[in-house]
């Protein structure tokens, strides 16, 4: 038999087949649960009633109460406006409406008593109040009572059909007022009473409509926990039902390959963070179980020479390995990077990307499934039907955020076992996100930068300061160094952000002219041979400067280039800046980043800026750019579904949401299965939660 909660909304008091049609295709609402989920995003204080002599200050929310006492149309064309005064024996205010009014005209009676509500507006000394709140006060009707009333968001076509917030208020108050309001608990009694949380029934019912606000608070708290403890639940769930069903490849052993490589040609002493990560993945390797390991380390922490030791490992116990990165250029690097170490061990590596002519890849393909290819590079080419490995044992991916879930399911499935996973970001993560959105990887992280690494020199510049920025570049050439000059995307087109590049072009050939100083020149549009070209010459010193739009963001290897100017530096998020900045300090010199803004920052814009200045600390940077964003906006989690969260707010809520995942991992230590009665709760809710795609979830 349905529950209440799964009646129609049309079938609410107050609500009907009309208005339930808005509610269905304007806000998603169905049913009463629908409704009742649908929560207020704050509260107003009614609880008092201003007399109108006593109002000083602007833009502030006040409730009033006294007698429409004249009402008329004033002004003509665009400042047409109904007004009428509002007097309560104290003194008068107007009341005026822009938009609607025949539909006020019709409703506001001269002589009636109103509770009015709305915002202060004071210009030159004379207040008003604009598109108020009004409920009239009937001689023989009770006294509306005074509350925390709750504002729901909306949308505007809702507003269109004059449903304001005032007929969810209503809709609200008739379904939590209704004798048939209940709402089934959905956790256990042992965690209800272990923090002493209200019921589900009651804090639904406070959320909407609070005595005060310290229930609101003991609603909230309940609540919070809920949305995350089911949030982590199913990240838990999933890697228990993964390593129950998919067995993982056993590398029980470090050979010839791996001791040849760590003993002989390591080009640099491994930091303690390497080591400590590198001893996590051969954990992994060794337990039977599918390693699915996040690492996670700042530009220049040394991730790939992980990569390469662990994809040795592989090697060693019979296996192949590939590592996909997101674009052809950071493939070619990675290639070019790993084949010196590679070719030195007798082992053969090989590249595969769209570029790839047809002859070489029937070759390389042919020798690919004969086992003949030990580490294969390349794009998402490598996931391509006709791409098939002898035996596949471990899979790295690069800059995971890139690749859609659809394309990271093929290439598992090229394995005849599950290969195990290393998935390596540049991004760093805030510990609360990565629990959320990476929630069933394991989390590794690199947190340390290899000795003589000179921190790089961040200076924010106004662009009146132009002429010694470019005496100073002209200094760094003298001197041997290269220059990275990035302008921004304007738009999102191509051809705006070509002619934004050129007039950049321009600018700063008048100051350092060809032929004496050497330019490449790399943006969006180019063919992607082209762009090799162009990086390659940069890459080989025939040219001094590369201006660039942001494709050089990720990943490209330029050791001598000392100087990242980059312009309109406050049109970039924070983690692009880092991202942006990360490609110089690759050498022993010195180096520098250079922030050229307009004058007036915005506040964000300023708090981005002097953050880049103050830190080269990626883990830092990426909490402040967790504050000034949102978890929603962040690199690749808006179209996760996972931060799909109502109340719960990672950047504030970091208790509760440790809380809550200890309470998951402790409940499926006692009940994996979930087939005790005492779990009975938590059954029902996750029978009724859409499977949404994990982001981190592979297959």
């Amino acid at each position: 038999m349905p529950h209440w909660l799964d009646t129609g909304i049309e079938y609410l008091k107050g609500v009907g087949p009309q208005r339930a049609e808005a509610l269905k295709k304007e806000l998603g609402i169905h049913t009463l649960g629908d409704l009742l989920s649908h929560y207020p995003f704050r509260h107003e204080d009614r609880s008092q009633v201003y007399t109108i002599a006593s109002l000083r200050g602007d833009d502030v929310w006040v409730q009033l109460q006294g007698k429409i006492r004249a009402i008329g149309i004033a002004g003509t064309g665009q400042g047409r406006r109904y007004v009428a005064i509002l007097s309560d024996g104290t003194a008068e205010i107007e009341l005026v409406w822009f938009k609607g009014i025949v539909y006020v005209d019709k409703m506001l009676n001269p002589g009636t008593t109103y509770r009015v509500y709305g915002k202060i507006n004071n210009f030159k000394g004379k207040m008003s109040i604009a598109h108020p709140e009004l409920d009239a006060l009937l001689p023989n009707s009770p006294s509306q009572p005074l509350s925390m009333v709750p504002v729901y968001p909306l949308t505007e076509g809702m507003r269109r059909k004059k449903l304001e917030n005032k007929f969810l208020v209503t809709a609200a108050q008739n379904a939590v007022t209704s004798p048939l309001f209940n709402i089934p608990e959905n956790l256990p009694n042992a965690i209800l009473e272990k923090y002493k949380f209200i019921s589900r029934r009651d804090a639904i019912k406070e959320l909407h409509f609070p005595q005060n606000l310290s229930r609101l608070e003991e609603a909230k708290r309940r609540l919070k926990f809920e949305e995350l403890f089911y949030l982590q639940l199913r990240h838990l769930l999933l890697k228990g039902f993964r390593n129950r069903n998919y067995k993982g490849l056993i590398f029980n052993h470090v050979g010839t390959h791996f001791n040849d490589f760590y003993n002989n040609h390591l080009p640099f002493e491994l930091t303690g963070a390497q080591k400590r990560v590198l001893k996590e993945i051969r954990n992994d390797f060794k337990t039977g179980l599918q390693c699915n390991r996040l690492i996670q380390g700042d530009v220049g922490s040394g991730k790939t020479m992980v990569a390469m030791l662990s994809m040795l490992i592989a090697i060693d116990n019979g296996y192949q390995a590939c590592m996909m990165a997101p674009t052809e250029i950071l493939a070619t690097q990675h290639f070019v990077g790993l084949q010196d170490w590679v070719n030195s061990l007798g082992l053969r590596i090989e590249l595969l990307t769209g570029s790839t002519p047809k002859k070489k890849r029937e070759l390389l393909l042919k020798d690919l499934s004969e086992g003949n290819i030990h580490i294969l590079v390349g794009t998402h080419a490598l996931i391509e039907q006709d791409v098939q490995y002898q035996k596949l044992g471990l899979v790295v991916i690069d800059e995971q955020h890139r690749f859609g879930v659809a394309q990271r399911a093929k290439l598992w499935k090229k394995g005849q076992s599950l290969p195990h996973i290393l998935v390596m970001t540049a991004t760093p993560i805030p510990r609360t996100l990565a629990m959320t959105v990476y929630g069933d990887l394991e989390v590794s992280v690199i947190d340390e930068m290899p000795a003589g690494r000179k921190p790089i020199v961040t200076v924010h510049r106004q662009e009146s300061m132009r002429p010694a920025i470019m005496d100073f570049i002209k200094n760094e050439i003298a001197k041997g160094r290269q220059i990275y000059y990035v302008f921004p995307l304007i738009e999102d087109s191509e051809k705006l952000d070509l002619n934004s590049l050129m007039s950049g072009y321009d600018m700063v050939s008048g100051y350092l002219s060809p032929p004496e100083f050497k330019y490449s020149i790399v943006h969006g549009k180019l063919k992607p041979a082209e762009k090799d070209a162009a990086m390659n010459q940069f890459k080989n010193h025939q040219t001094d400067i590369l201006i660039a739009t942001t494709v050089i963001e990720v990943g490209v290897n330029v050791p001598n280039a000392s100087v990242m100017v980059i312009e309109n530096a406050e049109r970039f998020g924070l983690a692009q800046l880092h991202q942006l900045r990360g490609r110089v300090g690759r050498g022993n010199e010195q180096s520098y980043c250079i922030l050229i803004t307009k004058p007036g920052l915005s506040e964000n814009g300023y708090k981005r800026i002097a953050t880049m200045v103050r830190t080269n600390d990626g883990f830092e940077i990426a909490k402040v750019d967790l504050e000034l964003r949102g978890p929603g906006e962040l690199d690749g989690t808006k179209q996760s579904g996972v931060l799909e969260l109502k109340l719960a707010d990672i950047r504030h809520d970091e208790s509760t949401l440790i809380a809550s995942r200890v309470e998951a991992q402790l409940w499926l230590e006692r009940d994996e299965l979930l087939q005790n009665p005492d779990s009975e709760p938590i059954k029902s809710e996750l029978a009724k939660i859409p499977n949404r795609t994990v982001w981190s979830k592979i297959s």
